[in-house]
């Protein structure tokens, strides 16, 4: 149970790998550290992805996030991997979050040296963004993952500007690299449409997010998932643009195209202030209970270790 007024953050590790439970397990369980709750976890077949979230004292919770990067680059060999979610790293994504008693720019401070660590210890080289980043070119993840592992294993061979922040100047031969990074609250949201034409998602997708002129904040693609076609997005700042209004644009633009939304999904968690148990996006979520997919809620209950 983490003091009141004790300084808290979140970690939510995304890690190449949704197909063997077995291999996540182990990846989860190497997070095991005192001062550290493990909230949630999850595979995803499709994109061949998991994405875990801990939270606890900062220090404590990089330390679980560089032995989750070192397990993951045992158990996962990008040449052999495949999915629909672009990626860079067998740990792929690595982002700090401040939650209490804690500011952006000391979680910033704290992916540095993660990223440090992780590169000594493992000699897996690593890439910062967002707030931790260390050039304005590497602010935005997307431009950081672009050309993903294969097309980045090659890029930083012929050019120096493509090579990593820490270690390199090659990728790991198998666990390629790491984008460590420090930011806001991030909600992964997905959206499912009754038509299966994965062309439709992906028009909406493109409409909705904000580099294609749409929502401010909102980065989004349209995937073929369990055989149904998802406009799958993060919000990057829920306060600005909240779920909400996101929900319902996907459904004008789903009417636009001839089709409409079904259920929703959420990989991880919400933070309190994002959740209205009346809304519309919140009731077409499968069993959403707040008790397990709210973060201050879950950090009185953490799931046991495995």
């Amino acid at each position: 149970m983490v003091e009141v007024g004790s300084p808290i953050i979140e970690c939510v590790p995304n890690f190449s790998e949704g197909v063997s439970p077995e291999k996540v397990r182990a990846i989860v369980s190497a997070m095991k550290v005192e001062g550290v709750s493990l909230l949630d976890y999850s595979l995803d077949n499709d994109h061949n992805r998991s994405v875990v979230t801990i939270a606890g004292a900062p220090e404590a919770v990089a330390e679980a996030a560089i032995r989750a990067a070192g397990k993951a680059a045992e158990l996962i060999d990008l040449t052999r991997q495949e999915g629909v979610h672009p990626r860079i790293g067998a740990a792929d994504v690595i982002p700090f979050v401040p939650v209490a008693n804690y500011a952006l720019p000391q979680c910033a401070m704290l992916a540095r040296q993660a990223g440090q660590q992780i590169w000594l210890r493992y000699g897996i080289p690593v890439y910062f963004y967002e707030a931790a980043a260390a050039r304005p070119d590497r602010v935005n993840l997307e431009d950081v993952r672009r050309g993903q592992f294969e097309g980045l294993r090659d890029a930083v061979r012929k050019d120096a500007a493509s090579r990593p922040d820490i270690g390199g100047p090659e990728l790991h031969a198998t666990a390629g690299a790491s984008a460590v990074g420090a930011r806001k609250f991030l909600i992964a949201y997905n959206i499912y449409l009754h038509d299966p034409d994965v062309a439709i998602a992906r028009a909406i997708a493109k409409e909705i997010r904000a580099s294609g002129g749409g929502m401010y904040g909102i980065k989004a693609m349209g995937v073929l998932a369990q055989g149904r076609a998802q406009i799958s997005m993060n919000i990057t700042d829920f306060q600005r643009t909240p779920v909400a209004e996101v929900h319902e644009r996907a459904r004008q633009l789903a009417a636009r195209h001839g089709s409409s939304i079904a259920d929703g999904e959420l990989i991880g968690l919400i933070p309190e202030q994002a959740y209205d148990p009346s809304a519309a996006w919140i009731n077409q979520v499968p069993g959403f209970d707040p008790e397990m997919k709210v973060l201050e809620r879950r950090l009185k209950h953490p799931l046991k270790w495995p």
